[in-house]
């Protein structure tokens, strides 16, 4: 299939970039060494103020063939293949605000820019939170875990974005400003698009506002950690647990090279309902004392941590958890290998020294089972030999004609996307 969306934006004069000024009177700045996008450079950054002044910036753009990349915190701009062409920057650091927390109706409204803590930390004045829990929360911003799908262990209990998300605001390609959902909870009117832009890492429009369902804060939270031999039999506990009527909001196997394996469960709500659950679980397992720190809670974000090394996401059934550690394990021989995988069948692992043919070799088995293989961080020199989120199948001549409808001039984050969208 051609992909002329892939294909790079050529130089852009320096009168182009002058009639910038005309369009954003403030603002722009040449970019920096560290602005470039996995070695791309940019020439520009633009911190747009409003949501009108986000659609005259991305029109301009793309009547003058400037291809740009918004960023929220920047925490996950490695994330996604290599862009074809980065000209511009679009910044939401200036849209900031939590516009509004209709705590009554239990949703908000936050504009794209607005860190993920600082969102947090004002719902819960009124005892609510948005029940993720997002990578970098200091820096992950309200758009960049949209774009992303950004999403941990509280998953298993209250689902990923998608399922929390009920409007958005966003920017075409065309400086269009489209609104989808409400702000109400069994909002069906209209598209979803607020769905569409879920995870599409800003190649479909720049999400400038979203609109999300709240839970309550629960009252008591309690964390229990299960050492256990093997994977396998952490496993089986796993699986008793969510054949069980016990209602864990967050459940994850931690385990890595040297054989240490772990089994973390939380279990949050009034003190009575907890302590039930507990009790209940107890009679589960021959192991009576399993408290522990909520900072197991982190496993995921220290996977980053160190030397750099291939960290990749893959996403199987949750019986299929022990079987993918396995080919881990044997896929790394004497290397260093860390894994934190939770109930849903969604996988974190960072594989010290893997070679990209390991990985692909890896990707192969996880797609054999019926599941798939992100690669979200590995060397710059590997991207663009192939595609780091794996095989879209039959749905990438759909995902194309999508691209084509709402962005034909590949002017938002050109390349970046699947299949090279």
């Amino acid at each position: 299939m051609n992909m002329p969306l892939t294909q790079a934006s050529p130089a852009i004069s320096e009168n182009t970039w002058r009639s910038l000024d005309d369009v954003l009177s403030a603002g722009i700045r040449t970019a920096k060494p560290e602005d470039a996008i996995d070695g791309v450079p940019v020439t520009r950054v633009v911190e747009p103020g409003n949501v009108d002044e986000v659609a005259r910036v991305v029109r301009w753009a793309t009547d003058n063939g400037v291809t740009v990349a918004p960023r929220g915190g920047g925490s996950k701009m490695t994330w996604g293949n290599r862009p074809a062409a980065a000209d511009l920057i679009v910044s939401t650091r200036k849209l900031n605000q939590v516009v509004e927390h209709a705590w009554e109706d239990m949703t908000v409204i936050a504009q794209a820019g607005c860190t993920f803590a600082e969102l947090q930390s004002t719902l819960a004045k009124h005892g609510q939170h948005l029940a993720l829990d997002v990578l970098w929360p200091e820096h992950a911003t309200v758009g960049g875990v949209v774009a992303t799908n950004d999403s941990g262990a509280l998953r298993l209990r209250y689902g990923g974005v998608r399922d929390l998300i009920i409007g958005a605001t966003i920017v075409l390609s065309d400086g269009t400003v489209a609104k989808s959902g409400g702000k109400v909870v069994k909002n069906v009117a209209g598209y979803d698009l607020q769905k569409l832009m879920t995870g599409a890492l800003g190649t479909l429009g720049v999400i400038t506002e979203a609109i999300f369902r709240l839970h309550p804060l629960p009252h008591v939270s309690r964390s229990l950690t299960f050492q256990t031999g093997d994977i396998a039999s952490a496993m089986e506990m796993m699986m008793r647990v969510l054949d069980s009527k016990l209602v864990p909001t967050g459940m994850q196997l931690r385990a890595d090279h040297s054989g240490a394996c772990a089994l973390d469960m939380r279990f949050e709500g009034i003190q009575e309902g907890v302590e039930a659950q507990i009790a209940s679980l107890r009679t589960m397992t021959d192991v009576l004392n399993a408290d522990a720190d909520t900072q197991v809670w982190t496993a995921r974000e220290n996977l980053w941590s160190g030397e750099p090394a291939v960290i990749v996401k893959i996403s199987v059934l949750p019986s299929q958890i022990a079987e993918v550690c396995g080919a881990i394990a044997k896929a790394q021989a004497e290397r260093p290998w860390t894994v934190v995988a939770y109930a849903v069948g969604l996988i974190t692992a960072r594989l010290d020294g893997a070679s990209l043919q390991q990985v692909l070799n890896l990707r192969r088995g996880v797609e054999a089972l019926g599941g798939s293989l992100v690669t979200l961080e590995c060397a710059i020199e590997w991207k663009g030999t192939f595609d780091v989120w794996g095989s879209a199948g039959d749905t990438l001549p759909l995902m194309v004609r999508v691209k084509q409808q709402l962005d034909p001039a590949g002017t938002l984050n050109r390349g970046r996307f699947i299949g090279g969208i």
